[in-house]
């Protein structure tokens, strides 16, 4: 005997007719939409290519820039990398806090979350580079002697930069001010998973650890998977501010060369490979 209405159950036939028919519940506008503007990417690519190949034969200038510029680019991305690392360390170890039944630690980590969240990410980055490593220096703690000592022991000091303090600094700088921003993705993240589940894995016998290994952490990494990549993304456009500290990636190169230039298009030619 079905104790389920009628209307219910056309509803629910009529909805798995559509599933095992390979109907999409997507709207028809939407799908062509979507269509669209992959074609009109499709056309700015290609036309963006026959730019380049018209201003290289005319002028010959992208052999000239573009070695310039992917230097900029690769510092742009080990810098982008290395701080999402050390972000992702941060943000770790600030979710365990926020979460903690530590009273002190709890407020600590909401504090440095509140605090950092709360200020312009290019004054962090100045305190960082002015502040705190002027008064490190003071009492004789200099990241480029202590590296570049380590790296001629190893016969390659000259992979270690002189600006080697502006790069430290500025991904220490970019690192603690995403590590606030990544400890909420991951608290988030591990409270999404329910309360059942955790529950039902103390039950059957696994301690607090296992639970969370187990149970909450490989929930919570598909969940935090996409504000994760985002905030990448927006850490990699960040990362043109360290030009403040004399670092030499892609918006400080863009800049040097196109800023001397006296013809606008060669200049507007610049700044479109530049952010390209």
């Amino acid at each position: 005997m079905s104790f389920v209405e009628p209307s219910v159950e056309r509803r629910s036939v009529r909805l798995f007719k559509q599933k095992t028919d390979g109907q999409s519940d997507t709207p028809t506008w939407l799908t062509l939409l979507n269509s669209l503007f992959y074609v009109a990417v499709l056309l700015a690519v290609v036309a963006f290519g026959y730019y380049l190949y018209t201003f290289q034969r005319d002028q010959g200038k992208l052999t000239l820039y573009l070695p310039v510029l992917l230097d900029g680019a690769k510092v742009t991305l080990i810098v982008s990398i290395l701080s999402m690392v050390l972000a992702t360390i941060l943000g770790f170890i600030g979710a365990v806090g926020r979460l903690s039944r530590f009273a002190p630690i709890r407020w600590l980590a909401t504090v440095y979350v509140e605090v950092v969240r709360g200020t312009p990410i290019i004054v962090q980055l100045l305190l960082w580079y002015y502040g705190v490593g002027y008064v490190l220096s003071t009492i004789g703690f200099d990241p480029y002697s202590i590296v570049f000592q380590i790296m001629t022991a190893l016969q390659s000091n000259s992979l270690v930069p002189d600006q080697f303090n502006a790069y430290f600094y500025g991904i220490i700088g970019l690192s603690f001010n995403y590590g606030a921003y990544l400890t909420e993705v991951f608290r988030s993240g591990i409270e999404s998973v329910s309360k059942g589940q955790i529950e039902a894995a103390l039950s059957l016998g696994l301690n607090s650890r296992q639970t969370m290994r187990h149970i909450v952490l490989p929930q919570a990494f598909r969940i935090t998977i996409p504000p994760f990549t985002n905030y990448f993304i927006t850490l990699v456009q960040d990362s043109a501010l360290l030009s403040v500290l004399a670092v030499i990636e892609l918006d400080h190169q863009t800049f040097a060369l196109a800023l001397p230039q006296t013809d606008a298009n060669v200049k507007m030619f610049v700044f479109v490979l530049g952010a390209l």
